[in-house]
Formats: structure tokens, sequence, C-alpha cells
């Protein structure tokens, strides 16, 4: 299948190099507002400038991997052009933009597939059966707070400039929260702050976000940006349960800032009563085996017919649910969720 690759950052250049190497897919041109270095891999295909210019090839599938303000737009002028769509997180910036690209892939019969990369991670997958073998109600424990400098805090400024932290990284936790209880969220509040001059008057680098479902689980999520943040227990990864708990607890991690060390597991610890267990997780997939598995998934779904009704319907709630939080904290009052 014919495929375009709009956005060639970290995210971008992963996904082009899955679509190289597998065999149902032929890449036919990538797009980038800017010139940017490629890797050896990617340097033959044809660069295009513009969006429109890759949906002019009637592209069987799209990958979306520019900043989140052009999430939604490019994802419907994709599946309006006959094209299926992987789409980076988040999904889009609003809800009711998000609740637009599902309806419109719903009405057209398009597959859409959120690059919740967690959900193709192996020992990811094995926290999750764990936890919900403990059984709820549950308290969710996380953080990634990222101490970044140089061209990772460039990178972050710019994704600030329209999508704060809680948001960006907070939508791949919250959706581990949500398949582990499997309650509806009920209430949502948050707290931020921001500690750079550097970054837009309305914008925080650190924010935290906690979460009720209607089971009784609590959790909370915490994420911050910056040369100012710690990296002292910049990764924390709990789930409790009246019965016990499951923790990731894989130490070397490496900086805060490594895009491998924020899927790593390693280990995972579960405690009960009558004894703890370690789980050893020594063959982890690296970041590039988890973009492949995600375009594997992706071109699974559209040559196997896969009802992604779902996994549409997750990416949404988890959105909503970091975006209520930042509500919350633009507000300074909790947000109650009700139907989402």
């Amino acid at each position: 299948m014919k495929v375009i690759v709009a956005g060639l950052g970290n995210m971008g250049q992963s996904h082009a190099l899955a679509y190289h190497a597998h065999p149902d897919a032929e890449i036919v041109g990538l797009i980038n507002r800017s010139a940017v270095e490629l890797p050896e891999a990617l340097q033959g295909y044809p660069r295009l400038g513009t969006f429109e210019e890759g949906l002019a090839l009637a592209p069987d599938l799209v990958c979306i991997a520019t900043y989140s303000d052009s999430h939604a737009q490019y994802a419907i002028a994709a599946m309006e052009a006959g094209a299926d769509v992987f789409i980076e997180k988040p999904l889009a910036n609003t809800v009711e933009d998000a609740e637009r690209v599902v309806a419109t892939a719903k009405r057209l019969g398009r597959k859409v597939v959120v690059g919740y990369i967690l959900r193709h991670h192996p020992s990811w997958q094995r926290l999750i059966t764990e936890a919900r073998a403990l059984g709820g109600p549950y308290v969710f424990r996380m953080n990634l707070n990222q101490q970044s400098d140089g061209p990772t805090w460039e990178t972050h400024k710019a994704l600030m400039r329209d999508t704060s932290p809680i948001v960006d990284c907070g939508v791949h936790y919250v959706d581990v929260m949500c398949q582990i209880t499997d309650a509806a969220p009920v209430r949502v509040s948050g707290m931020g702050l921001r500690l750079s001059d550097e970054i837009a008057p309305d914008m925080y680098n650190y924010g935290q976000l906690q979460v009720w479902f209607a089971d009784g689980s609590v959790g909370w999520y915490e994420a911050g940006w910056g040369p100012m943040m710690s990296e002292t227990a910049f990764f924390v990864k709990d789930v409790v349960s009246p019965n016990g708990a499951v923790s990731i607890v894989d130490s070397n991690k490496g900086a805060s800032d490594n895009v491998d060390g924020h899927t790593k597991v390693g280990g995972l610890l579960v405690h009960r009563a009558e004894g703890d267990s370690l789980i050893e997780l020594p063959d982890e997939p690296d970041h590039q085996r988890l973009c492949d598995a995600e375009q594997a998934f992706m071109i699974e779904a559209i040559t196997k017919g896969i009802d992604l009704t779902r996994h549409m319907n997750d990416a949404v709630q988890s959105l909503a649910i970091c975006l209520a939080a930042d509500e919350s904290i633009r507000t300074g009052r909790p947000i109650d969720l009700g139907d989402i």
C-alpha cells in the first residue's frame, strides 16, 4: 500500500523506518515543513513541501506525526481523500476535534490507529494483566518527568506552543489506568506551574492530575519538562489494590529525556501478602521495534478489517481526561466528566 508520512521529527522518522522495512508498505512521499536530516534508509524517498502534495499522490495510508494542532485537520482530509490513517498522540487538541475524527472514520469506513505505543509493548501488556489479576479498586501512581536541555528542550518548548506536558505525555499513562480499571472516569482535578520564562505566560511546564473512577479507583499522574526538572524519582509506575501491588522496578533507565527509557520496564515486582515475586523481562523491544509493531498493527487493521471502534473511543476518553486536567489547572477547580 502507498504511504505518506507527514512530520519527520523523532516519531515521524521512526514510523517512516517502520514502513521502509515492512513488505506491504511503499513510501511515496515524506513531508516536513522545514529541512531535516534523515537516516540513510530514508534519503531516497521523495520529499514534499505540503500535506496537499502528499494527498495528491492518492496514498492508501497516511501517517500523521506533526504537531498536535494539525492532527484533526490532516486526519479528516486524509480520510476524505480515501486513505486510512495512523496518527500520533494526542489525537487532537480538543475533545470536539477528536470526536470529529472518529465520526469521520465511522462515516467513511476508514481505519484510524492512534499512536499509543505502550499498547504494543509486551511488558506493559504484562503489567496490565498482573494489575487486573489483583482486582480493584486501584490506586495508580505514575509520572514521567524529563530533565531536558539543548535540542530536547527546544522540542519541548515547540510542543508547548499547543500542548502541555500533562496532555502530551499523560494520555499514554491515563490510557493504561483506564485499561486496568475499565471503569468510567467521573472527576478530574489538576495543578500546574510555569517554571520557565522561555515558554508562553499562559503555559505551564510542570503539571499533575488526579482522576477518580466509578469503581472507586483513584490515580495521579505528573509530568514536567525542562532543564530545571529533578531526575530523582522521575519514573514512577505503581498500581496498588487491596490485594497487593505491581510496580515497574527497573532502575537503569538512563537520562530522563531518553526516549527508550520512557517505555522500558526490565522487571515487574508483584507484591502480595504472602510474599513478593519479581517478573524479569529481559528481552524488551527498543523504541524502533515498538514503532515497527505499531505500523504492523496499522497495516494488519487495514488488510484484515480489524474493528477499531473501541481503540478510537479509548483514545478520545484518555484525551478527555487529560484535557479536563488541563482545564482544572487553568481554572483552579475540579472538573466533573459525566458521560465521555
